[in-house]
């Protein structure tokens, strides 16, 4: 399947958006017409359309998306409160062990190339707001995020991780994502449970479309704003979402502390 720049881009991308997310749409009745079709927007593990569309144009338009992408993708997920939910951590056991220390040495070795960033912009990698100053930048390959939705393969994963440095960007690591309703034991068959802890962005409420957004508006929204219902986001006529993204780990193979290899 081709991606082309430009407007093509953008319209295969919304294809495959609604082709993803037929199986987690069917698994959510929980869920509001509204907001149902609100998730549909997103792509498979990453930001949304609405957030994705940085990558065609620049300008005053993307702030909103600028913002709450730096919210959900830098700093320490840990301190989202009711806005992430991390799975918790089954007993320790040498298998899941062993697997473990497998997976981050079969990534490593397939993402040693991209310590190169050029290379992983040849290789289909496509820098997630570049513009905003982030902890981690994310290089999303989306071919690899929407192949992710119904397979897992360790060499090829959604994202890598990089931290900016002076003049170029060094890569840390890389993240790893599964369909928005994946069962627990689906992520464990993925990355073990007793290792990782998988995390997903949950009851978001964006600001409403096209509104003129202050600095004080991201206290009430986004993915540390104080809004965590759907009712208290129709109130302030945001825009709600159960859950945002794709279920998400991530992994540091080359940090030589093993405690941080599965870390966030």
């Amino acid at each position: 399947m081709k991606f082309i720049r430009g407007g093509i881009l953008y319209i295969g991308a919304a294809i495959l958006v609604l082709a993803a997310q037929e199986p987690a749409q069917a698994h959510q009745p929980q869920q509001s017409q509204g907001s149902q079709q609100q998730d549909s927007d997103s792509m498979p593990g990453v930001p949304s359309q609405e957030k994705t569309a940085g990558r065609h144009h620049h300008g005053a338009k993307n702030s909103e998306a600028a913002q709450s992408a730096n919210q959900a993708m830098s700093g320490d997920h840990m301190d989202m409160g009711p806005h992430m939910y991390m799975t918790d951590l089954r007993p320790e056991n040498p298998a899941d062990d062993k697997r473990a220390a497998e997976l981050a040495a079969t990534l490593g070795k397939a993402i040693e190339k991209y310590k190169d960033y050029k290379v992983a912009l040849a290789d289909g990698f496509e820098i997630f707001h570049a513009e905003v100053p982030q902890e981690h930048y994310h290089f999303t390959n989306y071919r690899y995020a929407f192949k992710a939705v119904f397979t897992f393969d360790p060499e090829h994963p959604t994202s890598l991780l990089y931290k900016k440095t002076r003049d170029s960007y060094e890569l840390e690591g890389a993240m790893y994502t599964a369909r928005k309703n994946a069962s627990e034991d689906d992520l464990n068959a993925r990355v073990p449970l007793s290792v990782a802890r998988w995390h997903k962005h949950v009851n978001i409420c964006l600001p409403p479309q096209g509104a003129q957004l202050q600095p004080a508006s991201f206290k009430e929204f986004g993915f540390r704003g104080s809004i965590s219902t759907e009712a208290a986001c129709r109130e302030a006529g945001g825009r709600w979402h159960a859950q945002i993204f794709n279920w998400m780990v991530h992994v540091y193979p080359y940090e030589t502390d093993p405690a941080k290899v599965w870390a966030h």
